[in-house]
């Protein structure tokens, strides 16, 4: 995997150490007709870190990511991006202006076109569909396609309309047009459900090359997915944070084990 793919910084880049946050969340709440998604949820995601957040079917996962890229607008609390933007006052094109991108369980992609015109459009998407397809790519750009289209084992598929695609092709496509756009901040919504073993090893090989020049944040339900990525682990339940730490830690909480791992 190319080093010199994906280099663009933070705004001002001021640090570069992991333990910096890229992303503090600090006592989000939200409700929805008197039910409590999040509950004074806190948590810090630092720069370059893989972050994996886990827990049982109406945890917050979701609403998670759905605050952090401005879906859902918390009734209180604050979502500090580069330790100065507060996300909870933008909407979602400006957050997604700020670098953070955001890959949903099922694949979303334009199944009419090739996997190529779905990475074009991705990369110009300030222009409409038309015109990114009739805009000539730069030298730069079309390194950057190529790139992209060998990083993700797509390069045979390029002309190949993308609704042709198996699962795991299209997960892979998702991911490459979050990528072209250089986010700082990925938000990833089991990107490996519905893989091939050889695909999810790939994926998890893919992730792990990644942090350090992107902040990831990996929602996941397969725990052999987990342990081979995972740097740093938050258990959701409930709506509030129950457990964080390595996934050793989280493996050996007896919390954890109860509500989730059910051991």
């Amino acid at each position: 995997m190319s080093d010199q793919l994906f280099t663009r910084q933070l705004p001002g880049d001021r640090y570069r150490d992991r333990t910096d946050p890229v992303l503090q969340l600090e006592n989000i709440n939200v409700s929805f007709d008197g039910f409590k998604a999040l509950t004074d949820l806190s948590l810090n995601i630092g720069v370059g870190e893989l972050r994996c957040v886990i827990g049982p079917n109406g945890a917050g996962k979701t609403t998670l990511m759905d605050v952090i890229t401005g879906k859902t607008r918390p009734q209180s609390g604050r979502a500090l991006y580069d330790q100065s933007t507060d996300l909870t006052t933008l909407d979602p094109i400006a957050i997604a202006r700020q670098g953070i991108g955001r890959k949903f369980q099922k694949p979303t992609v334009f199944e009419a076109l090739t996997v190529r015109e779905n990475l074009e459009l991705a990369m110009k998407g300030d222009k409409s569909v038309w015109a990114s397809l009739r805009a000539r790519l730069n030298s730069e750009q079309e390194d950057r396609i190529h790139e992209m289209l060998s990083l993700l084992r797509l390069g045979a598929e390029r002309h190949r309309r993308a609704g042709l695609l198996s699962h795991g092709q299209k997960q892979f496509l998702e991911i490459g047009m979050l990528l072209v756009q250089e986010p700082h901040l990925l938000l990833l919504d089991e990107p490996a459900a519905g893989m091939t073993d050889a695909e999810t090893e790939y994926t998890a090989e893919l992730f792990r090359t990644l942090a350090g020049k992107h902040s990831l944040m990996v929602v996941e339900h397969d725990m052999g997915f987990v342990e081979t990525i995972a740097d740093h682990v938050t258990v959701l339940h409930q709506g509030r944070v129950l457990a964080e730490g390595s996934l050793r830690d989280v493996q050996a909480n007896e919390q954890v084990i109860e509500v989730y791992l059910g051991r």
